[in-house]
């Protein structure tokens, strides 16, 4: 895929708030009625799939300092202690759900963990957390199993103990390298330092590393931007993710801190894509999906190419399970067509695994209408093509989405798509623009925009 040009009106007409769609229906649309008797009833449908692969995520949210950028879902503390009763806590939850599931037999093909820092907790914290879960929920052979961590806290005692544990995959966020940048983000993270990680997890036998940078951040400029990537280029990694700053005050108090001023915005923050997208193309990575780059030899890259890519809460992945089961706070499964998200509150998800309770408080089961709608989005947003005969036949599609199609008309004229007989197909500059391709086919967009409250990021 040659980097494209994008003119300035384009950018314009497109760049308004969307979801990110790693979910469907999004979480907006959940309901707090939904809680732990349906998670549990979600669970009690899926025993009967035998041999049904799953994959498995954990959410460790603890981190010792903030980053103003952050949107995730964190707590900041220094106690130790903290961690090791979690990792209790989470091991009971996933054997209640182990008992909700039945003895089928489930193999887990990918198994995730993130957070916050994972490698907040002690090297015998990590191991007792990964042989817990792996005596309840067994890994298939050859699964991938993968952390993310973050160089400033993690020691090579920490991927010793992981790599010992059966994790092959690593995930370092670096963000950006220019100190303006870390100074306004309050992430002090010199190169040296994730050199020295990269080439530990070399040394230790890590399959695969990631290095994930962010574009949009303050004080970021298409130069200091790509001297950033001309350094972790040199890292050499497996893969990269390069994500666009959500800049969602209004959900992450933290963010306020940020000046705004300081912020690219619109043809700004889409040039510093650009020089990404430039320099991993002119190294020899492949795009994959909107925000994911790989080696062209990488399982993602041939996964890319075959048609064969999925995407969940933990972003574009090779191992398409259709059950997910998420544990710790606000850890999200996806089981049986419906999601289930955990509390976020650390006494409250506490306080309900040890009663015996899953502790769910919102989710949503998925209706037939939105499992035909998810499948449309995720074969935009990982597949970059829609084909009729994939999903009835071109009448049958159109009876339905018709209007949908037609919306998407304009964007085949500015170039973003092309609408045929035999289905949809994204174009380059599309494919930066997936997210509104994708709009026209969530039924509930219109009644969250109407809502008149800020809910999602911007698309560009």
């Amino acid at each position: 895929m040659l980097t494209p040009h994008v003119p300035e009106e384009l950018l314009a007409r497109y760049d308004r708030p969307g979801p990110r769609y790693t979910s469907y229906p999004t979480a907006p649309s959940w309901s707090n009625e939904f809680g732990p008797t349906d998670h549990a009833a979600s669970l009690g449908r899926a025993a009967a799939d035998a041999g049904t692969p799953l994959s498995l995520y954990v959410h460790i949210p603890f981190c010792t300092s903030l980053c103003w950028y952050c949107g995730c879902s964190v707590q900041i503390t220094q106690r130790k202690e903290k961690g090791s009763r979690y990792v209790d806590t989470v091991i009971a939850e996933a054997e209640l759900a182990r008992r909700l599931l039945g003895d089928a037999d489930r193999p887990v093909l990918q198994h995730h963990w993130g957070g916050g820092t994972p490698t907040f907790l002690e090297p015998d914290d990590l191991v007792r957390l990964s042989a817990g879960l792996n005596a309840v929920f067994p890994l298939a052979d050859g699964a991938e199993v993968s952390i993310e961590v973050d160089p400033r806290v993690t020691s090579r005692a920490q991927l010793e103990a992981l790599r010992a544990a059966g994790f092959n995959r690593i995930s370092m966020g670096v963000q950006d390298l220019d100190p303006k940048v870390q100074q306004a983000i309050h992430r002090i993270q010199p190169v040296e330092m994730t050199r020295d990680l990269v080439v530990a997890a070399r040394e230790l036998g890590f399959e695969s590393v990631n290095l994930d940078v962010v574009y949009g951040l303050p004080h970021q400029t298409p130069d200091s931007f790509g001297a950033s990537i001309d350094a972790i280029l040199e890292l050499g990694p497996d893969r990269l993710a390069c994500y666009g700053y959500a800049h969602v005050p209004w959900l992450k108090k933290n963010q306020r801190v940020i000046d705004e001023a300081t912020l690219p915005v619109g043809r700004d923050k889409l040039a510093l894509y650009l020089v990404a997208l430039q320099k991993f193309e002119d190294a020899g990575f492949a795009a994959i999906g909107m925000d994911h780059f790989a080696r062209p030899e990488d399982g993602l890259a041939r996964a890319a190419d075959q048609g064969a890519l999925h995407r969940n809460f933990m972003g574009y992945t090779t191992q398409p399970a259709e059950d997910m089961l998420s544990f710790g706070t606000t850890a999200i499964s996806e089981v049986a067509g419906a999601f289930a998200q955990n509390v976020k509150d650390l006494r409250e998800y506490e306080a309900s695994v040890e009663r015996g309770e899953l502790p769910v408080h919102r989710g949503m089961r998925r209706s037939p209408e939105d499992d035909a709608r998810r499948r449309i989005i995720l074969d935009l947003m990982c597949r970059f093509r829609l084909r009729y005969a994939d999903h009835g036949g071109r009448d049958a599609f159109l009876s339905i989405h018709g209007d949908a199609v037609r919306s998407l008309e304009p964007m085949a004229a500015d170039g973003l798509c092309r609408i045929d007989d035999d289905g949809i197909t994204v174009h380059p500059i599309g494919r930066m623009l997936v997210r509104n391709l994708a709009m026209p086919f969530d039924e509930y967009l219109e009644a969250q925009r109407a809502a008149q409250r800020p809910m999602f990021s911007r698309t560009v």
